[in-house]
């Protein structure tokens, strides 16, 4: 394996373990999130400044209002997620917050792209599996308000790939940058308004994990993903990030002990390969195959 696909896959399972490391901090999910955005922000500019990388200020001059915009999202995103993570399993808000590209393929005709008969039915498949995942049909609804926080996010993490869609050419650091700043920026005056950032009960070991979120999962994590992006075929980077979601339900149910039963699996199945599928060129890789037969 060379060292790029290492890269990708460290950073897949850094964002596969976001979920254990954000339970066990105890502060509200909105100082989570800015803290994350803070810190991992200014990992990433310290990694700008070592390499001697200097940011393309035109650029995101252009692109100014879209990276306020998406970055704001993002950071609503990262509050909703880290909030179903407290009402649910891991790994039920987990396989819910893959349903973003499912959300994103529904808004396509919006970004001028064509909804095919393939993308619909993907969907409908995906949608499917959201239903086993609620429990709606055991005559309930698992974790609640947990399912609801989790498509939330999902949607709102459909709407910062909508809008990093209508960005203009713009340095993939320098997105990322704007955008954790601008999280953090949106998130602030939610967690002030609230009544602060709810950190009295905390002691020396959750600082230390919350430290872990910004810096590993948020900072060292984009770093590797962003070195290896560029190096490496679209397909083998929407295969590797199915390593994400396989690494939490996995951590969930070993290191929690948090069961997803039958129909939870089948619905992680239905959601997970659904946009798998949608992502990954079956039908080219499957033309190219019976030339070479």
């Amino acid at each position: 394996m060379n060292k790029a696909k290492c890269s990708l896959l460290t950073a897949m399972t850094i964002f596969g373990t976001v979920g254990i490391f954000v339970r066990y901090i105890p502060a509200p999910s909105a100082t989570v999130a800015f803290i994350r955005g803070i810190l991992g922000s200014l990992f990433l500019l310290g990694v700008m400044v070592v390499t001697g990388k200097k940011p393309q200020w035109q650029e995101i001059k252009k692109n100014l209002w879209l990276l306020l915009l998406s970055g704001g999202a993002m950071g609503l995103n990262w509050v909703f997620l880290f909030e179903s993570y407290n009402h649910t399993t891991v790994a039920t808000a987990t396989i819910c917050y893959y349903l973003a590209p499912v959300f994103l393929v529904l808004a396509s005709p919006l970004l001028g792209e064509r909804l095919t008969g393939k993308k619909s039915l993907l969907c409908a498949v995906a949608l499917v599996g959201m239903v086993f995942v609620s429990g709606v049909l055991e005559g309930g609804f698992s974790g609640g308000k947990g399912f609801v926080f989790a498509v939330v996010a999902a949607a709102l993490y459909a709407s910062v790939m909508f809008l990093n869609k209508k960005l203009g050419p713009i340095d993939a650091y320098d997105k990322t940058i704007a955008q954790l700043i601008a999280a953090s920026v949106v998130i602030l005056p939610y967690c002030l308004l609230g009544g602060g950032f709810g950190m009295g009960q905390m002691i020396g070991r959750d600082y230390a994990l919350l430290a872990v979120v910004g810096i590993v999962h948020t900072g060292i994590a984009y770093w590797l993903y962003f070195g290896a992006l560029g190096k490496l075929s679209s397909q083998t980077v929407a295969l590797f990030s199915y390593l994400d979601p396989v690494i939490a339900i996995v951590l969930s149910a070993l290191w929690l002990r948090e069961p997803l039963g039958w129909r939870g699996i089948l619905g992680a199945v239905l959601i997970l390969g659904s946009t798998l599928v949608g992502e990954l060129p079956i039908e080219k890789m499957g033309r190219k195959f019976a030339k070479k037969g």
